[in-house]
């Protein structure tokens, strides 16, 4: 006889990595986040509740963090809270990782114009004029803020919200924006509206490609 452990999913504990992968989850700091089964996606919304940031997580699931799927019974309670997902045809771990390896790249690519420069944002990475631009966790927080509103008006109050932490302080804003500003090399690419908030200076429409 050969004992055989069985597949289980057990509650991870309160103030753990799991509570650190969820938050990073609602605050954008991933490109895609992998499912391999139901109970482990309903574990991540259940989570999310209970840290009482349901919204936020919900809100960078049906934009900027991609939900990608082991196959369709894992997608359903994603898909019951408006979560768009993602799967490769054959439900095998292989298949997934190929999918991730080949989709990932299309879906975290945005291009668009802004104060006369062309930027791009490829992942993690951003360019500006073809040229690499480090930015920090913050600073591309702040630029995915932006570029989900082209040339729109985003408050203080949302941009802290998408910033890593848990401060209250919109002063912590105005800091990520100034270096945000000094990594892009060109502080005319994000402006300032007074008591509003910040925009891109953009020149044209932006472009998911």
């Amino acid at each position: 006889m050969v004992p055989i452990r069985v597949y289980r999913w057990k509650p991870a504990p309160l103030g753990g990595v799991f509570d650190h992968l969820v938050t990073g989850i609602a605050r954008r700091q991933f490109d895609a986040v992998t499912f391999t089964s139901a109970p482990a996606a309903a574990a991540v919304l259940e989570r999310s509740r209970e840290l009482d940031i349901e919204d936020q997580l919900l809100a960078a699931l049906r934009t900027d963090v991609h939900a990608m799927c082991v196959g369709p019974v894992t997608s359903r309670p994603l898909i019951r809270k408006g979560v768009p997902t993602s799967a490769p045809e054959r439900m095998r771990l292989g298949a997934l990782a190929r999918h991730i390896a080949e989709e990932l790249p299309l879906l975290g690519s945005c291009t668009f114009k802004a104060a006369g420069h062309v930027i791009e944002i490829r992942g993690t990475s951003v360019l500006v004029d073809d040229s690499v631009k480090p930015l920090s966790p913050s600073g591309m927080a702040i630029l995915r803020a932006l570029v989900h509103r082209p040339g729109g008006v985003v408050s203080r109050g949302d941009l802290l919200r998408v910033l890593p932490g848990d401060g209250s302080d919109t002063h912590a804003v105005d800091t990520a924006v100034l270096r945000l500003r000094t990594a892009l090399g060109d502080k005319n690419i994000v402006a300032t509206v007074v008591k509003r908030g910040y925009r891109l200076a953009v020149d044209s429409r932006h472009d998911d490609v």
